[in-house]
């Protein structure tokens, strides 16, 4: 299948939203209380690029709770359409995406023209959002240790928390997202 058949296959974001299960609550969250900043020019020009977005999610992932609704944001201010599809039932895509050329991360935002072209692919992470998550794991004890287990679901709470409640980390996003689609595209 060619991006275009991709799309069309893709759910519209409600659609997706309403048959979320675990993040939904967040992602509606972080999408009610982000402001994006007042970078009009970068949305207008944007808007007159006339692309379209495939989101490569799942609802379990807390990346994908932190990075839907900033890419939302951009997508509606923008009127570009955007379809969203279910990794683990999409890999034949999923596995031309995968991250250091091996690991299915996500979510995954491909950028496409008019024609189906991928012009730029945004995911799985802001780098300040993985330099945090780096930082984060680097204060679990050894796999090995009994209270791994324990230490590192405490862990994935606090980093859930954090995307959840840090306006800095919304921005980090939107500017990143912003940033690959200047520097792929001519805008």
């Amino acid at each position: 299948m060619n991006l275009n058949q991709w799309f069309e296959k893709g759910m519209d974001p409600d659609i997706y939203i309403e048959s979320m299960d675990e993040n939904k609550e967040n992602l509606l969250h972080i999408y009610d209380n982000f402001t994006p900043p007042a970078h009009e020019d970068f949305i207008e020009r944007l808007a007159k690029k006339n692309l379209r977005v495939i989101v490569l999610t799942e609802d379990w992932c807390g990346d994908a709770m932190l990075n839907i609704p900033i890419l939302l944001h951009i997508v509606e201010r923008a009127d570009m359409p955007v379809k969203f599809l279910l990794r683990d039932q999409n890999l034949e895509l999923m596995d031309q995406y995968l991250t250091n050329g091996k690991s299915r991360s996500i979510p995954i935002f491909i950028f496409i023209d008019d024609k189906g072209n991928e012009v730029a692919k945004w995911g799985p992470r802001a780098d300040k959002i993985q330099e945090f998550v780096d930082e984060s794991t680097k204060k679990l004890p050894p796999k090995k240790n009994e209270d791994y287990k324990a230490k590192a679901k405490e862990m994935y709470l606090f980093i859930s928390k954090t995307f959840k409640d840090n306006h800095d980390l919304w921005q980090d996003v939107y500017a990143s997202i912003q940033s690959t689609i200047e520097d792929r595209t001519d805008l």
